[in-house]
Order: C-alpha cells, then structure tokens, then sequence
C-alpha cells in the first residue's frame, strides 16, 4: 500500500445527495461524486488487511483490497480491470448495492468509518467508460445457442458470461425495454436508465440480441424455446408482491409498491399509460406499507409527485441507530436506514399491524392500524408478535403495499421450463432463490453461466 497508515489520519468522507429542495422536483439521481483526487484519498484509508472481511462479506468475490489499492495510486484503467473481473457490472452495484463489503470493513467494525468501497467502486467504472477504457468484446463463437428468459440483474449476467465464453445468447424479455427490476423497479433517483442503457448498447455491440416485448409462454411457446436453444436459463426474478388480505382490501386507492414504481419509470421511458391505470399521489395522503428498501423508494416517489402527506409504517420494532448487539457481525447490522427519500419527508412509524382498509364507498379514506409488541425471544427460538388492542386509524387516499415478495412457485413458466423435465434448463437469481438483493442474484448468474457451460462442453 501507499501509505498503510493513512487510515489513521483521513476521515471518511462520503459524496452525499443533492440539495432535497432541488432533487425532490425531478428524477435524476440523488447521490453526488467526489472528484478523481478525493476519490483517491478515500481509497488510500484501506488498511491492507492480512483477512480481508470485505472479499469474504462480497456475494460475487470482489477485489476491494486490491482495486482500492489501484485507485489511490491513480492507476484507474488496472482498477477497473481487477474490478470487472469479478463484477459484471460495477455501475449497478456502485449505486444500489447496500454494500455488504462495508459492513464487513474493520474500519467499520473498529470505528464505524469503513472505506467508501461502494463509492470508488462506482467512481472506477465511471472513470472506465469517460476514458474509453470500455472496449467491445467480439469472442470467437463456437456454434452453441443459449436463451435468456428475463433480462434483470440474473439473466444479463448469465448473458454477459456466456457471450463472453463464445456462445451465440439471445435475451427474452416480457416488459418494453430490458432491464428487469432494474428498469421498472428501481426508481430513476437511485438509478439513472442512461446507465443501463449504455451497458445494453455494449452487449449487444458484443453480439447479444435482446428481444423485448416478447413474454415465454404467451408469443412464444416454450418447448419451442427449449427445442431451439442448447441451453435455455429462467431468469424471471420473484415477481409476486406479499398481499394484505385484509378487510377493504378491494377498495380503490390501493397499490401494490411496484404499480407505483413500475408506472413512473414507464412515464419517465415515455410509455404511455392508460387514465384509467395511472396513478397519481399529489395533493393526496399517501400510506407505505413495509419499512423496507422498496417502500423507502415509493416516499421517494410521492414525494415527487408533491403528496400532501406521506407516512410509513413498519410491523416491526424500530431498530437501535449505530449499532445493535442482537445483529453483532458477521451477522448483517439491523439498524435504523435513513434513506434520501426519508430525509425528503416522511413520517416513520414502527410497530404497526393493519387491521383493515377504510373507504367512503368504493374509496380508499383511512387504515385501520394496532399497535404490537414482540416478545424477546429465548436462544433457537423466534420473537413473537402480540397485538396490544390498542387502535387507530391513519387517513390516507392511497395505499402501496411494500412487503416483499413469494418466493416463486413452481407454476407458470417455472413450471413450463422445469430442469426437472428439460436438462438442458437452468434457474438462476430470484427465480431460484426467492427474492435477495441485486448483487445476489449477479453472484447467481455467474454460478448459473459456469454450469451452462460444463453442460454444453460435456
């Protein structure tokens, strides 16, 4: 390293997000960039660990000590190399991965400062493509055709890789455009299209064909998909959102989180939307249900859209902020996230069961919620909820539900495209797993590309 004790006497220092009463009037992406010279400052606070805790912690393997390394010697174009040998896409990852590399960062477990990895990571593949760095891949192909069903974070990994090894990939999607759920699921603020546009426009300068608009199943049938192809992977994500079948359930106004999130990307794409399917939360009262990630990206939304209030509740307790000794590491840290869109405006409260929805006849007007308490639970045992009787209800005009996702059931084009029917059918990301984070199902299609290919070479 450079200089192996800089730990000592640089702080960490963070980009941040734009000024709330500028971002919150458009969708550009919230989170700033520290210049080149910053950024290489930053990367010289790794401590050149003899266990690097942030290699193992990573899904997909990444390089940070080495990469870091790189960067705060200005040897950016061998940073990116170092990097995209074990990340497909660092512009992903650089910008919505929580970063489980951090968590496991002995700056952060000894300080609480852990290097800014997710930051330089994203700096590193942003420096690659402005310096042209980036250069089109054309492999000699060896006569093998593999189809991609799904084109999220999974399926164009299985694409990447396999085009890469010489294989002829075609990549069927159901919606517009490709992208999966990094498209219509994650919201322009964190995620700029541009950035997945540029990336498709290089795999399909390398030689991948994308066919959006074109759903397995429906245009095309799926045995003729496993009878033309050498290998076919499913890679469709955990796409059924956890319902809450409660009374009023069926009343106007309420929305399952990715109706909200998918319809604005689509608007922002220049999608048309039927009047009758948009929806639309200014001036009205706006109520997320589900503390997590993908409800912190609906407040962001409402608040664009200029709602007049907005309010998220959690069935669970508030967590500690800082650090919580029932989550110690390597478990990861359950503690209070404070997002960009909370910081727009939002109110948080935890602890919370919907009892049932409200309507003046057909429409949404209030949630009926009870207060619930969890039990501390005794060693092997789970925490248990306990409804406290106390009532009450939040008025609301809209609803979006953000509780997670079923992991997929083997029916439908699971069931159509079974490995246990057709050898020559692979599973990866949230199809297999059931849903997990981007950098997951990226590690999955990595995995699901190395079996494709000893299955083709045998």
């Amino acid at each position: 390293m450079g200089n192996p004790k800089a730990f000592l006497t640089i702080q960490r220092q963070e980009a941040g997000y734009r000024p709330i009463h500028e971002r919150i009037q458009d969708y550009s992406e919230v989170e700033q960039t520290l210049n080149s010279s910053d950024r290489k400052t930053q990367a010289s606070r790794c401590m050149d660990c003899g266990v690097p805790f942030c290699h193992w912690a990573c899904p997909i393997g990444n390089k940070q000590p080495e990469w870091q390394e790189l960067l705060q010697k200005g040897r950016w174009k061998e940073a990116y190399q170092v990097l995209s040998g074990t990340c497909d896409f660092p512009e992903f990852t650089g910008r919505i991965c929580p970063a489980l590399c951090e968590k496991s960062c002995v700056l952060k477990l000894s300080a609480d400062a852990p290097v800014t990895i997710r930051e330089n990571e994203a700096a590193i593949i942003e420096m690659a493509f402005r310096e042209g760095f980036i250069e089109a891949v054309k492999p000699v192909r060896n006569g093998k055709r593999v189809a991609v069903v799904g084109s999220g974070p999974a399926g164009l990994t299985v694409a990447n890789q396999l085009n890469r090894k010489g294989y002829d990939v075609t990549v069927y999607e159901r919606d517009e455009l490709p992208g999966g759920l990094l498209r219509f699921g994650i919201p322009n603020f964190k995620l700029s299209k541009k950035i997945i546009n540029r990336r498709i426009r290089l795999m399909e300068e390398e030689g991948i064909t994308f066919r959006p608009g074109t759903a397995i199943g429906e245009k095309i049938p799926a045995e003729e998909i496993v009878r033309s192809y050498d290998a076919v992977c499913v890679a469709t994500g955990a796409e059924t959102p956890r319902d809450l079948p409660v009374e009023g359930r069926h009343l106007k106004g309420i929305h399952f989180a990715l109706e909200l999130l998918g319809q604005q990307n689509r608007l922002l794409e220049g999608i048309a939307i039927p009047p009758e399917r948009l929806i639309q939360a200014k001036g009205k009262r706006v109520l997320v249900i589900g503390g997590g990630d993908t409800g912190s990206d609906c407040v962001g939304t409402a608040n664009r859209h200029d709602a007049a209030s907005v309010t998220q509740i959690e069935i669970l307790p508030q967590p500690p902020i800082g650090y919580n000794p029932a989550t110690p590491w390597p478990a990861y840290p359950q503690v209070l996230k404070t997002s960009s869109s909370h910081e727009e405006g939002c109110t948080r409260l935890w602890s919370l069961a919907t009892s049932r929805f409200i309507g003046d006849g057909d429409r949404l007007t209030g949630v009926e919620v009870e207060e619930v308490k969890w039990t501390t639970p005794r060693e092997g045992e789970r925490p248990e909820m306990k409804p406290t009787g106390k009532k009450w209800v939040i008025e609301a005009d809209l609803a979006f539900l953000a509780m997670g996702f079923l992991r997929p059931a083997e029916e439908g084009i699971l069931k159509e495209l079974s490995p246990a029917t057709n050898p020559n059918v692979f599973v990866s990301g949230d199809a297999a797993s059931g849903a997990s984070l981007v950098v997951t199902a990226m590690a999955s299609g990595r995995k699901t590309a190395q079996a494709i290919d000893h299955y083709l070479k045998q």
